[in-house]
């Protein structure tokens, strides 16, 4: 079997990790958070002290990093994998970038003999915990036929939607203009029924028995009504940044996108007052503005 590497071991890169181990391929990792290098040591990952030793002790590498510019310098900086990995190598761009990122990324590593499989994710924490996430991934059909059984060890359902670096980030750009829009609107939800008075018991099974429910619903709303803000490993930077991409290819194309523009100022607010947060502490903010709270025993007044 491959020797595999997960460059960002956080929520989302600490369940590729987790996957890739359980399913017997030898695994390197680097972060740099020392807990996180401790953590994935301790389930069985070979903990490197570079990026360049990553690559150079593996065949395929996910790149899981927060930013377009953490991934350029990960695969094309000093010391990063287009320089480290042998030629042959694929890379695995699991981050959810800009478009124009990982285009510019393809470009960079043309003539270094390394493959790039553009592969944006959805499931957030529990997908990748669970080895469960959508992977949507664009590369030529040989490329992402070979890695599939890398990809298989992480992902329930992978989509092939293009051959070019950045067509993946498009459909990745497009999914999150919808989900974005999708918690919003459970958070207006949310508040409405805390101000109305109605249990949230109530609310979360109604909601999730109706063609309303799904599982950004159902989940959003057992973390609200249980009050669970934080540490749930979906931290609200992540939505906002990824809300942000969305807004800004529908500038770039001269789509208007008024659902999702609203959702990215929610995002914004909920970042602003609560930065620590996860995406549901967005609710919090508009529960401040109408004074109650949804607890799952019932509504809280809170002035």
């Amino acid at each position: 079997m491959p020797s595999v590497g997960v460059i960002g071991l956080g929520d989302m890169g600490s369940g590729l990790a987790k996957n890739l181990i359980a399913n017997g391929f030898e695994t390197w990792g680097r972060d740099v958070i020392p807990e996180r290098h401790n953590a994935f040591a301790q389930m069985g990952g070979r903990a490197a002290s570079s990026t360049a030793e990553v690559g150079a002790n593996a065949q395929y590498v996910f790149v899981m990093v927060m930013k377009g510019a953490e991934a350029h310098d990960v695969i094309l900086g000093e010391g990063g994998l287009a320089s480290s990995m042998a030629p042959g190598g694929t890379i695995l761009l699991t981050s959810t970038i800009k478009p124009a990122e990982a285009r510019a990324i393809g470009e960079g590593l043309k003539d270094t003999g390394l493959k790039l499989i553009d592969s944006p994710v959805s499931g957030g924490y529990p997908g990748a915990q669970g080895g469960t996430l959508t992977m949507m991934a664009a590369a030529p059909d040989n490329v992402l036929g070979d890695a599939r059984p890398v990809m298989e060890a992480v992902s329930a359902s992978i989509h092939h939607v293009g051959t070019a670096p950045g067509e993946g980030q498009v459909v990745k750009a497009c999914l999150q203009s919808l989900i974005g829009s999708i918690f919003s609107a459970t958070f207006e939800a949310a508040a409405l029924a805390a101000k109305a008075g109605v249990p949230g018991q109530v609310i979360l099974d109604v909601f999730s028995t109706s063609s309303a429910g799904s599982g950004i619903t159902n989940n959003a709303l057992e973390k609200i009504i249980d009050r669970q803000f934080e540490g749930t490993g979906s931290h609200i930077n992540t939505m906002h940044k990824d809300l942000t991409i969305s807004m800004a290819l529908g500038e770039e194309l001269g789509v208007p996108l008024h659902t999702a523009a609203a959702a990215m100022q929610i995002f914004h607010a909920g970042r602003t007052r609560h930065p620590d947060g996860d995406n549901w502490v967005a609710t919090r903010v508009i529960e401040e503005i109408v004074g109650a709270e949804l607890h799952r025993d019932g509504a809280k007044v809170t002035r």
